[in-house]
């Protein structure tokens, strides 16, 4: 079991002068603390407009913060949104790889393509069409850190000519790919394609067992054909964390930000929402006194109650808990308590054994992903005479009188 830190970077109305300054820098300190403690993983989406929700749009500039203030903790695109009308794919190879190559090797690339109307309809993305742009994308960006040069590409989202895309990772043949996930028919897209599963669905472990039984066996059949030159087989769930010794302090801390998370995702995918006007955590606040909701929510509690959440995690196959720390109008200083509890009291227990494990894991998929790897149809290289001579833009004379800068 590996451990994770999850940031959308939320940050509830009414903002006061500094609020971004300071959730950035609160989350960075977070994330070297977890660097300190052992955690793993730390993971920044990349969402667009969501006021309120998530200020983590330029994932990309947090990240290589995190890559350069930190030593081990793995750094994690979770996700980049990889349509081409979000980002060139040429671009996101080229972040992907620099990041990498910044922090000597520890970049996770999780793809995704959205599902509100305030970021597809903001960059004029077809819904109907975005899962097949997001894959087609994606297996283009997995070339491009590869290939030299990069072929070209005319597909239906973008098009490009023959270039090397530079930087080159430092993981060969390029960092783990993984793949968001929100139900059981995009863990088996995910299985399909070779890409770990990133779950940003609550479940409980009863049912992340019929995930991972459903993940797992699609890795093992004739079904799993790579999207990357790679397979990347682990499974990874998002659970709530807010820990302290008292189990009704915990919940006092933790609860309201992890119920705002999941009320704020929804209604900015399911409602009407005015840009530059949203109050979701007014409307949250509004609706959690009407309700009697059940304050008892698994993640959140003492040391051993999370210990024995994440064991059943495992028992049943889940290979990396996420833990969504960062919520609503949860405080840094809890947030760096809980993570403190963590180390000292949970994550021991899990690192006995860990490697062992891990080795008989790729011992038990290495044929299956050999074989995967033989399906796949990579791209085909040019030959040295196909690379073509790129002839530079000459500047035509000027007409008499006119700006020599506007004509080409």
């Amino acid at each position: 079991m590996r451990f994770g830190l999850f940031y959308e970077l939320q940050l509830p109305k009414p903002w006061h002068e500094g609020a971004e300054q300071q959730l950035v820098e609160e989350a960075i300190a977070q994330v070297i603390l977890a660097d300190e403690i052992g955690i793993d993983y730390a993971w920044a989406t990349e969402h667009h407009f969501l006021e309120e929700y998530a200020h983590s749009s330029a994932s990309e500039v947090l990240l290589s913060a995190l890559a350069a203030r930190t030593e081990r903790i793995r750094i994690g695109f979770g996700i980049r949104q990889v349509i081409p009308y979000y980002n060139h794919p040429a671009r996101t190879a080229e972040a992907v790889s620099m990041i990498d190559l910044i922090s000597k090797g520890r970049v996770e690339f999780g793809i995704g393509e959205s599902a509100t109307a305030m970021e597809l309809d903001g960059f004029y993305v077809p819904f109907a069409e975005k899962r097949a742009l997001a894959l087609e994308a994606a297996e283009q960006i997995a070339n491009m850190m590869v290939m030299d040069p990069y072929p070209g590409f005319e597909g239906k989202g973008f098009r490009m000519p023959v270039r090397n895309v530079v930087p080159k990772p430092v993981q060969k043949p390029h960092p783990p790919m993984w793949m968001a996930c929100t139900s059981r028919s995009t863990i088996e897209e995910a299985a399909r394609r070779g890409l770990g599963a990133l779950a940003f669905s609550f479940v409980d472990p009863e049912e992340a067992k019929h995930w991972a039984d459903v993940y797992y066996s699609i890795i093992k059949s004739d079904e799993c054909v790579p999207l990357g030159h790679s397979v990347n087989a682990n499974i990874a769930m998002v659970a709530a964390f807010s820990l302290h010794e008292d189990h009704d302090t915990a919940v006092e801390r933790g609860v309201d930000g992890f119920r705002f998370f999941n009320y704020s995702m929804k209604t900015l995918v399911g409602d009407e929402n005015r840009p530059g006007r949203t109050n979701l955590w007014e409307r949250y606040i509004a609706q959690a006194r009407e309700r009697t909701l059940d304050r008892q929510v698994p993640g959140i509690g003492t040391p051993d109650e999370f210990f024995d959440l994440v064991s059943a995690y495992d028992e049943v196959g889940v290979d990396q808990v996420i833990f969504l720390q960062q919520g609503g109008n949860n405080r840094h200083s809890d947030i760096c308590e809980s993570l403190e509890l963590f180390g000292k009291h949970v994550l021991p227990r899990f690192q006995q054994d860990r490697d062992e494990r891990e080795a008989w894991k790729a011992d038990d998929l290495a044929p299956h992903i050999a074989a995967a790897l033989e399906r796949k149809e990579f791209m085909t290289a040019l030959d040295e005479s196909d690379i073509p001579v790129v002839e530079p833009h000459l500047r035509k004379p000027s007409p008499a009188g006119s700006d020599p800068a506007t004509v080409r």
